[in-house]
């Protein structure tokens, strides 16, 4: 019997539903199911009655859920004494656009964390890293930005771009159909310009440059409009709410990702620090990485993690699972 184990079995008998629990975990369904059932056969109790509607706790399952939330409460509180993080100072972590919604949940009993509220660009957030500013960031960053910086990285998110167009076809769009935004405000579009261009020339799709921000929201959208074209959507506008007149659309040929990394110094000797980089990281697969027909930048930190991924899986005796794509802004 594992301790993630029982946080496993704690979480899905809070949620009831293996998919909402996974999510919540940020682990691949499969493996949270294979955990579970792992747990029951060491325990050698049935801890869930489940079949394809519902979920429901067995009476084993009611009788130890206390049991395993005082021995969590209890290890959690062990690490904090052992390491001597109840003590330090907050973790500083800032982010763009994306994270995870439940990385003060997961910091829980292991450091302070303090969300950083200055949201910045992703070469704005990966250099207060690197000058100390933060500890942390979630960001975007290509192999060479890491060598500048001294930083590290793991994967922690991934985002599937999409094509904007007008009307209501939202069949698949050919990569090369596309046209690609970029504008002329490094400061600001300095990472997704990169991005832009070196999509543009390893897909043949159209690259157009603006000097109006219109890159993401109204401005976009009208450039949308005006082009007549499938427009590569910013990962800044993911989850945008779109008006009636537009469209996404799924890219084939290749389908763009766009990762979200986690990044810290090479330096870093914080107990604190070193925990949560474990803490968000662990059971994090390929995110779809290893999907056919995908694209990042040949200098993305995690280029090729997924073929890794698919190597790994076929040695025998591997049951490791991989996620599916994140399809969050």
């Amino acid at each position: 019997m594992e301790l993630r184990q029982l946080r496993y079995f704690v979480t899905v008998a809070e949620e009831l539903n293996f998919g909402r629990a996974a999510e919540r975990l940020r682990i691949a369904g499969p493996s949270l199911s294979q955990q579970i059932k792992a747990l029951e056969r060491d325990l050698k109790v049935t801890l869930f009655d489940r079949d394809r509607r519902s979920v429901a706790l067995t009476a084993a399952g009611e009788a130890l859920l206390p049991d395993a939330r005082e021995l969590i409460a209890k290890a959690d509180e062990f690490r904090r004494s052992a390491a001597g993080l109840a003590v330090s100072d907050p973790v500083r972590l800032g982010y763009v656009k994306w994270c995870p919604t439940d990385l003060a949940e997961r910091a829980a009993g292991v450091a302070q964390l303090r969300m950083d509220t200055w949201v910045m660009p992703s070469h704005t957030q990966a250099a207060r890293v690197a000058d100390g500013s933060l500890d942390l960031a979630i960001c975007w960053v290509l192999n060479q930005d890491l060598a500048e910086l001294s930083l590290e990285a793991h994967l922690i998110g991934v985002d599937r771009l999409y094509a904007l167009c007008v009307g209501t076809d939202d069949s698949p769009v050919q990569a090369k159909d596309l046209v690609v935004l970029v504008d002329a405000d490094t400061a600001t579009w300095s990472s997704w310009n990169r991005y832009g261009e070196q999509f543009a020339a390893a897909t043949g799709a159209r690259l157009m440059r603006t000097d109006d921000g219109g890159v993401t929201g109204p401005t976009f959208f009208e450039h949308a409009r005006s082009l007549r074209r499938p427009v590569l959507n910013n990962p800044k506008g993911q989850d945008a709410q779109l008006p009636r007149d537009l469209v996404r659309r799924p890219i084939v040929a290749p389908t763009p990702l766009w990762t979200w990394s986690l990044v810290w110094r090479r330096t870093e000797d914080s107990a604190a620090v070193r925990a949560l980089i474990d803490v968000f990281t662990r059971d994090v697969g390929d995110l779809g990485l290893g999907a056919d027909g995908v694209w990042l930048p040949p200098d993305d930190p995690h280029h090729g993690r997924g073929q890794r991924g698919k190597r790994d899986n076929d040695r025998p005796g591997d049951q490791r699972v991989l996620k599916p794509i994140v399809q969050q802004g």
